[in-house]
């Protein structure tokens, strides 16, 4: 016996016992709809701010890539270690997992103290890099919303660590309960402080990103609450805590991938800005209301990896190929589903979904055939999440980082700026259905390799 196992025999997970259809739909549904109301509230946000003035929705589109990188660190931080511990876990390791744990929060400690920094440091010439000195209005909304977000980033972190310790023994309902709690407060507080109802002061934009930051801490103190009565099977233990270089360096091998892989979003939606920008704010608008629509269908996707994520781990750990093999079609199934459904949205109701946020007669006429063009991505974009998942589940999140440069920097950039030089800006929304069809070529080729070099040489279980 490995001498980091516990000597007494642990209990097998509902992961390795559970049946795949009723396990996915009890681990994927809570997170799924939890992620469902983020991305409700944060489509509430702009709708909100949106009634203060076109301006104001630019200037919180414009904060979008470091809130992006803000969120990449804390996720995928989260991927390494939810991934290691269920596997530990899948191992019969108990002691190991609760190392992993305890690092992990060592990590999320450091993350937040590097944006409390970048939070007073880097906001204004970030802003100043998109706009210049063309619209001081825009910059200073934008600055103020952003530095509150990023230096009171605290609870978001304690949110992703503690949710993410819960995701890696199956009990995402609790995962679920506190960003649902996060989510409520967060639209009941945006409208009181963005408009000063209810005897608050009227705070307009930086009210939108208190309301944020509020929700946030609410998340994070529900599920601290509910892991620690509820999930006994991994402890953070920080009596005498030695920071174990290993082990972040584990968790990082696997997480390190996954924040590259999001924070080229950040890059790319900066570049898109600028390239945007040059044609008019309203079209950067468009670029930032597309992109709160497309968290309505995309994040019950990323609630679903999040759900299969532990399963595909802990089943690889306890070698049952039959299982993981199920669990990533019937993923792949479900996840085209829900795409499908943004695609038929994008495609017959662009007008009403615009209409949304105050939309003006430019702004319709800009992001109409914006939404209709760019909803056709919709159509492959399932299965390159899907398998991006499977990298990461397996260890090989570099896979999912290869694919998601390749996509977003070598082709979607790229071919936006060749596109809106050569056909204007109508023709700059098409370089996200030629990206998607590269990245679809790519992942295919990956998800191959790995079914031939990794989960073919699992024994099949009877």
């Amino acid at each position: 016996m490995n001498e980091n196992q516990n000597s007494t025999p642990v209990a097998e997970n509902k992961m390795g016992t559970m049946p795949i259809g009723k396990l996915v739909f009890n681990m994927s549904l809570p997170m799924m709809v939890s992620m469902l109301v983020q991305a409700l509230y944060n489509i509430v946000d702009s709708i909100f701010v949106a009634k203060l003035s076109e301006n104001a929705l630019t200037a919180v589109s414009l904060a979008f890539p470091l809130q992006t990188l803000l969120i990449a660190v804390g996720a995928g931080t989260g991927v390494g270690m939810n991934a290691l511990v269920s596997r530990s876990l899948g191992e019969k390791n108990q002691k190991r997992a609760n190392r992993i744990a305890t690092n992990g929060a060592f990590i999320y400690i450091l993350s937040y103290f590097l944006f409390l920094i970048l939070g007073f440091t880097v906001v204004r010439p970030f802003y100043a890099s998109q706009t210049g000195s063309a619209d001081q209005e825009i910059m200073t909304m934008g600055i103020e919303y952003l530095s509150t977000v990023m230096i009171f980033s605290f609870g978001l972190f304690t949110q992703f660590f503690f949710e993410r310790l819960l995701t890696s023994t199956g009990k995402t309902i609790f995962s679920m309960t506190s960003q649902l709690t996060g989510a409520v407060t967060n639209i009941i507080l945006d409208p009181i402080l963005i408009f000063g109802l209810c005897g608050a002061p009227k705070m307009g934009v930086t009210g939108a990103a208190v309301a944020t930051v509020i929700g946030q801490c609410v998340a994070g103190v529900v599920a601290g609450t509910c892991h620690h009565k509820f999930n006994h099977e991994v402890n953070v233990e920080l009596k005498s805590f030695r920071p174990d270089g290993k082990i972040i360096g584990n968790i990082y091998a696997v997480g390190i991938p996954s924040i590259i892989m999001q924070s080229i979003g950040s890059v790319m939606t900066y570049c898109m800005n600028r390239i945007l920008i040059d044609f008019s704010s309203t079209a950067t608008a468009v670029f930032g209301v597309y992109f709160k629509l497309q968290s309505f269908f995309f994040m019950p996707v990323f609630g679903l990896n999040n759900g299969i994520t532990p399963i595909i781990a802990y089943n690889y750990g306890a070698q049952k190929r039959k299982r993981m093999i199920h669990t990533i079609k019937l993923s792949l199934t479900v996840a085209f589903c829900l795409t499908f459904i943004g695609f038929l949205l994008f495609e017959t109701i662009p007008q009403t979904l615009l209409g949304l946020f105050n939309a003006s007669d430019n702004l319709l006429a800009i992001g109409v055939p914006a939404l209709r063009i760019i909803g056709i991505h919709y159509l492959i974009a399932w299965f390159c999440i899907i398998a991006g998942t499977v990298f990461q589940a397996l260890g090989k999140a570099v896979f999912s980082m290869i694919v998601s440069i390749m996509r977003q920097l070598f082709v979607l950039i790229p071919a936006a700026y060749i596109l809106a030089r050569i056909g204007g800006l109508q023709m700059v929304w098409w370089s996200f259905p030629i990206a998607e069809v590269i990245s679809f070529a790519v992942s295919l080729t990956f998800l191959i390799r790995i079914y031939r070099t990794i989960i073919q040489k699992i024994p099949m279980e009877a």
